[in-house]
This record gives C-alpha cells, sequence and structure tokens, in this order.
C-alpha cells in the first residue's frame, strides 16, 4: 500500500493513523507546485484532483479523502482502538469531529491561509472564524485528553494536523491552553513522533 502525501500537509492525517495501527505503508512524497512525484511521476495519472493524501491500494486502486482514508486505515486493524464500534454513539460523535475538522477548520485554513493573493480582508475572516472554532475547541478539552474521551481516534489524527499548520502561518495558539495541550499530548505519542520524523516535521511540530 501506498501513500502519496506532501510534508505537513493534510496526508499527515492517514501517515499517523498508518502508524498507529501498524499497516504497512510506502511513502511516496509528492512535490505539489510541479504535481510530480519523488520519482519523477506526473501525478495527475495518479490522482486527477491532484491532491493529497492519497492511498494506492495493492490491487491497483487509488483513493482519496482523508476523513475516507483514516477511517479506512483504521478498519484495518480493529485492534489497535482507533475507531469507536459501527452504530455506538461514541462513532457517531467521532463522526462528528471528522466533519467539523474537514469544513470548519481544513478549508479554513485551505485554501485561503496559504496562497499569496488572498485579499487580506479574506485572511482575516477567516483567522476571525478559525479563532471562534479553536475557542470551542479549547472549551471541549477543557475536560477530556482526547475529542472524544480519553481514548486517541482518527479525529485527533485529523485534528492535529490541520491544527498543527498554525505553525507555519504564525497563528497564535497561546489563547487556547487547552488545544495547546492537546497538540503537545498528540505530538509526544511515539507513533505520531515517527510520521514527523518521517515527514522532517518534528522542530514544526507543536
Amino acid at each position: 500500500m501506498k501513500l502519496y502525501y506532501s510534508p505537513g500537509a493534510c496526508s499527515l492525517a492517514p501517515h499517523i493513523v498508518a502508524r498507529e495501527a501498524g499497516l504497512a505503508i510506502d511513502l511516496v512524497k509528492v512535490d505539489l507546485a510541479s504535481h510530480k512525484t519523488e520519482k519523477g511521476e506526473d501525478y495527475f495519472t495518479i490522482n486527477p484532483r491532484g491532491y493529497v493524501p492519497a492511498i494506492q491500494l495493492d490491487d491497483g486502486e487509488v483513493h482519496t479523502e482523508v476523513a475516507a482514508l483514516v477511517q479506512y486505515l483504521a478498519e484495518q486493524a480493529p485492534q489497535s482502538n482507533l475507531l469507536p464500534p459501527a452504530g455506538s454513539k461514541e462513532r457517531i460523535r467521532m463522526n462528528e469531529w471528522l466533519t467539523f475538522v474537514s469544513s470548519e477548520l481544513h478549508k479554513t485554513f485551505s485554501p485561503w491561509l496559504w496562497h499569496a493573493e488572498t485579499a487580506e480582508s479574506t485572511k482575516q475572516a477567516a483567522r476571525d472564524k478559525l479563532a471562534v472554532r479553536f475557542a470551542e475547541i479549547d472549551r471541549h478539552l477543557a475536560d477530556r485528553a482526547y475529542l472524544t474521551g480519553d481514548t486517541f481516534t482518527v479525529a485527533d489524527a485529523y485534528a492535529f494536523t490541520i491544527v498543527n499548520w498554525s505553525n507555519f502561518l504564525k497563528i497564535d495558539l497561546t489563547p487556547y491552553c487547552n488545544l495547546s495541550a492537546f497538540m503537545a499530548r498528540v505530538a509526544a505519542r511515539p507513533k505520531v513522533r515517527e510520521a514527523l520524523k518521517a515527514e522532517r516535521l518534528v522542530a514544526a511540530a507543536a
């Protein structure tokens, strides 16, 4: 199984999940500016959407989208407890957080805050929205270690990956003590450290 990734991009979430689940994956680095893999392949021939992550299964099928991929990977190793049981209240809570991270965090950061041509008024609107969402998460984490309680799940891997973009964009997390503690807690997990080291992100991680 191959994971097409770009260091620090949202592909870090399935990378973390794969390591937490103990799955063997081959990492293939993608240059998102040139849309070439590290082997010189045209990435559009692998994933016509042009973005990461993408996972190529052993049978050659390629699949995309973070929320789908992290669940698929966790399902390959149910003993890892990265997914609550299907049909449980815990599972719907985890899916709520996956969706929240995707729609309220991921798509607020990207593309608006990453492109120099974005109007400053638009960037400020995005930063203001993130501040509201970060404050909500901070309150939520006041009495729990992870988003759904005391157990690390795929939703935490996704949240950590996206919130970590604050480091690259100089967004201060200091006002959010519980969220900052969560980021440090996740970053300290051995398998997360492995993923960060593999992508050479340890110095940039919270």
